[in-house]
């Protein structure tokens, strides 16, 4: 892929499911309180991060390019 992006976690809608913890381990990672972070936010784009944004139940997950901001996941409509 060779971009790097910029991933952000919307704790407001996070549940807690942990699929992105199952999805990409060394990407995410759940606090006390079961909301989920991004163990970097940014990083080089790689198909276990968008796996774990597309299998988010809530889609909590933000991906944006990291010098564009251009939207990863979700898509434009």
């Amino acid at each position: 892929m060779g971009d790097r992006w910029h991933v952000e976690v919307d704790r407001s809608v996070c549940i807690g499911s942990a699929q992105c913890v199952h999805h990409a381990p060394g990407g995410f990672r759940l606090d006390t309180g079961r909301q989920s972070h991004p163990a970097d936010p940014e990083t080089d784009a790689n198909e276990k991060v968008l796996a774990a944004a597309e299998n988010c139940p809530v889609e909590a997950i933000v991906i944006t390019l990291l010098e564009s901001g251009e939207p990863v996941f979700p898509p434009e409509d």
